[in-house]
């Protein structure tokens, strides 16, 4: 049994290939829920930065945590476009190959994007890269929204 085949037949009572491997909801949550995740993990970063530099409100002029606030003021900026996009795709009954290529550019996306920003001179491949998987992935879904409005 090949991999695809043992995780198809996973939740299947008598071991059979699955049709449906994940339901367009579940992957909207799956990616959803690594985003929130993620966005979580940087507001700790910003709160464990601010206790370093004892810095209460703002960044104190500390190079060093203004581009920790940047870094998730811009994530939480995009963020619930995206959740709202995956959702709204999971409802109108997008495929769920499409619901993974936006969840999967736009955490990578999102992660890429930091070290970017901690990275000084120059060209910044990580956040011009980061910036285009998080654009594309929010483009595509607006406008397969769109479609699917009219479907």
């Amino acid at each position: 049994m090949t991999a695809i085949a043992y995780i198809r037949s996973l939740g299947r009572s008598d071991g059979g290939p699955r049709d449906d491997v994940m339901t367009a909801i579940q992957a909207a949550a799956l990616w959803s829920g690594l985003l929130i995740i993620w966005i979580t993990a940087l507001g700790v970063r910003v709160t464990l930065d601010r206790r370093r530099h004892k810095v209460l409100l703002g960044d104190g002029g500390v190079a060093d945590l203004n581009v920790s606030v940047r870094v998730f003021a811009n994530a939480a900026e995009y963020a619930p476009l995206g959740l709202a996009a995956l959702i709204l795709m999971a409802l109108c009954d997008a495929p769920v190959w499409a619901i993974h290529a936006v969840g999967v550019a736009l955490l990578t996306g999102r992660v890429i994007h930091p070290f970017g920003m901690k990275a000084t001179g120059g060209v910044r491949l990580p956040r011009a890269l980061g910036m285009i998987l998080t654009w594309l992935p929010l483009l595509a879904a607006g406008a397969a929204l769109v479609i699917l409005a009219f479907r």
